[in-house]
C-alpha cells in the first residue's frame, strides 16, 4: 500500500484486514520508500496517484520493474477520465476512487486477486463528452437485475438469494454498477438510476 496519507493508509489497512483474513500488508509513504520494501513478491500494489516525489502514474513502471507479477490498483481522490485512462494505459489493473465504499474497494481487489477481467466500467467511464452508448447498454442484463433489487433496498446477501448468486458475485456486480453510473454509494446509484430512467 503506497500512499502518503498515514490516516488513509491506517483506515484502508483496517478495511483490508477485516475483509481479507490472513492478508499480509506492507505500507510505504512514497515510491522511494516502497522500493526498499522487504516483501518479496506481493500479489497487489495499491498505489495512490498523488504522491510526494514521483507520482503514482509515473511509478507504475517502477513498481512493476521491482515486482514483475504484481497487479497495480490505482487509488485517487480525483478520478478524472484522463487520469484513469492514463493509469490503465500504463499497466494498472484497476482504478478506484478513494470516495468508494469499503465494499467497492474490496470487490475490486477480490476481482483482481482472482485474475478476473475487470468490467469495462471498473473505473469512471472513459468516453468523450456527448459520445458513447446509454447506460443500459453498458450494464449487462444481470447487472440490470442487481440494480433493480439494489434500488429496492435489498442487501447483497438477499440479492444473492433472489438471483441464486454468491454474495461475492453480487458484490462484484454492485461495484461495476457504481462505476458505470459514476457514483460511490448504493443510495447515489438508486438516485442516478431513477434520474436516468433505468429503474421505475
Amino acid at each position: 500500500m503506497i500512499d502518503d496519507h498515514a490516516l488513509f493508509r491506517c483506515g484502508l489497512h483496517m478495511v483490508l484486514a477485516a475483509g481479507i483474513p490472513g492478508l499480509e500488508v506492507a505500507e510505504a509513504a512514497s515510491l522511494e520508500e516502497a522500493m526498499h520494501c522487504a516483501m518479496a513478491s506481493p500479489a497487489l500494489a495499491l498505489l495512490d496517484v498523488h504522491l510526494q516525489g514521483l507520482n503514482g502514474i509515473e511509478g507504475i513502471a517502477l513498481v512493476k520493474r521491482k515486482w514483475p507479477d504484481v497487479a497495480v490498483i490505482m487509488l485517487s481522490s480525483q478520478a478524472e477520465s484522463q487520469t484513469v485512462a492514463l493509469a490503465l494505459e500504463r499497466g494498472a489493473a484497476a482504478f478506484v476512487s478513494k470516495a468508494a465504499t469499503a465494499d467497492t474497494i474490496l470487490a475490486v481487489i477480490d476481482q483482481v486477486r482472482r485474475g478476473l477481467p475487470m468490467p469495462s466500467a471498473a473505473s469512471p467511464t472513459l468516453r468523450a463528452p456527448g459520445t458513447g452508448d446509454p447506460d443500459t447498454q453498458r450494464l449487462t442484463p444481470r447487472q440490470c437485475e442487481v440494480l433493480d433489487l439494489m434500488c429496492q433496498g435489498l442487501s447483497n446477501k438477499v440479492i444473492g438469494r433472489r438471483l441464486n448468486l454468491s454474495e461475492n458475485t453480487v458484490r462484484g456486480h454492485v461495484q461495476a454498477i457504481l462505476a458505470t453510473l459514476q457514483v460511490s454509494s448504493r443510495s447515489e446509484a438508486g438516485f442516478a438510476a431513477r434520474q436516468r430512467g433505468l429503474v421505475a
